[in-house]
Formats: structure tokens, C-alpha cells, sequence
């Protein structure tokens, strides 16, 4: 199952690249990658609209569904999650993602929020069978084949029978992605540009049914279940 002393050095990577950006904090980078247009439109916030994978295309959350967002940041303050009226239930490897969710969340709607734990994807601090979808988008593209393995796991274990798994992998030959990946790197974050081949031999090996896809300017989003 691959070696997980380096899951874990690069999970403990990705929590510091996202908690300096969620703190403000500078990050030093080299003038030539801040000579890049992508750069320019992350340091505006335009980069992030135009990645942001839109899960809700291909399952939007229903009424009273219960909703498991991994690597979910914070989310909850930015779906229209009220407008769904699903629960929510968030996991993230960034303790000031789930610290800033579980303190501002609540104000927003007590009832729908049911809290955010720290974990990693491939520990998911829940029940089996708990939820009727699962959303994993904008973090496939930090880890190897193996990890996902050892993730899909774990959402087979917490999805009950039937229920949909949304998540998204970086497409290689997107015109945005070895650029981004490029930046990505130089925040913290090594990304890895994986084959949609090798993404989809990994569904058929973990027993899986591809619903729906869906193109978007960075990624493909894909939209599951898990077979008996």
C-alpha cells in the first residue's frame, strides 16, 4: 500500500501550504514564477472561481441528505448549503479550516452544521455507512495512486449503500495545469499531473460506477458509487 511515512510528509506539506494561505501569510517565491500570469490571478483571487470544482453539477446536496465534505477548507461559508438544506459534515487536514468552520458556522446555521474534524482523507473520523454523498474535491492532485486506494476505502466504509461520491482529478492536458502545478510547488504543495487513464484504471480496480462526468478548465469531476 505504498509508503505512508510519505503520505504523511506531504499531508503535513499540503496543511501548512493552505493554513499560511488561510492566515495571510507571505510566501517567497522566485521572480520568475511571480513573472507568471497565474500567479498574478491567484494573488487576486481570480484563480480560485476559475478552479473551484463545481461538485453540485453532478450531485447537489437534498434535503436532509447527511453530506460528508473532505478536504472541505471552508467550504460551509460558501455553498449555498442553506439553500440545500442538506447536513453537513466537513473533514480537513487544516486545523485552521475546521477551527475557522466550527467557530463561524454554527452562526450561520446550527441546525445543517454538524462540525468539522481534522483528519486526513484516508482516516475519516466518522461512522460506517453515515452518509448519502461524499464530496472529495481539490486536493486528488497532492497524492499517489496508492493513497487513493487507501482513500476510497475509507469512503466505501462511511458511504451507505447507493450513496454518490463526488471528487475531482487535475486533467494533464489542460492548458492551465502544468502552470499551476508549477505554482503549486513553489507554495508547498508538490503536485502531482497523474493521467486520466490511470485515475480511471484506479476506479475500475476499487469496484466503482462512473455516473456522470464533468469537464471543467483545470479538472474532471466525476461522480460515483460503489459496487456490492
Amino acid at each position: 500500500m505504498g509508503d505512508r511515512s510519505s503520505w504523511y510528509n506531504q499531508i503535513d506539506a499540503v496543511a501548512e501550504r493552505f493554513n499560511r494561505e488561510y492566515q495571510g501569510q507571505p510566501f517567497e517565491l522566485p521572480d520568475e514564477v511571480e513573472a507568471m500570469p497565474i500567479f498574478r490571478d491567484w494573488t487576486s483571487g481570480g484563480l480560485t472561481s476559475r478552479i473551484a470544482a463545481p461538485f453540485w453539477k453532478l450531485a447537489q446536496p437534498k434535503k436532509s441528505q447527511r453530506c460528508l465534505d473532505v478536504g472541505c477548507g471552508v467550504s460551509f461559508l460558501i455553498y449555498p448549503w442553506r439553500d440545500w438544506n442538506a447536513f453537513f459534515y466537513g473533514q480537513d487536514i487544516s486545523d485552521i479550516a475546521c477551527d475557522s468552520l466550527n467557530s463561524r458556522a454554527p452562526q450561520l446555521n446550527s441546525k445543517l452544521f454538524k462540525g468539522a474534524a481534522k483528519g486526513p482523507a484516508h482516516q475519516l473520523q466518522y461512522e460506517d455507512q453515515q452518509f448519502d454523498l461524499a464530496i472529495a474535491t481539490g486536493f486528488s492532485c497532492y497524492y499517489p495512486l496508492d493513497y487513493w486506494e487507501a482513500v476510497l476505502t475509507e469512503m466505501r466504509r462511511v458511504l451507505k449503500p447507493g450513496g454518490t461520491l463526488v471528487f475531482d482529478v487535475v486533467n494533464p492536458e489542460s492548458a492551465l495545469a502544468e502552470n499551476w502545478a508549477i505554482l503549486e510547488t513553489y507554495l508547498g504543495a508538490e503536485v502531482l499531473l497523474t493521467e486520466l487513464g490511470e485515475w480511471q484504471a484506479l476506479l475500475k480496480r476499487s469496484n466503482t460506477k462512473v455516473l456522470k462526468t464533468l469537464d471543467h478548465e483545470l479538472s474532471r469531476l466525476y461522480s460515483l458509487q460503489f459496487l456490492p
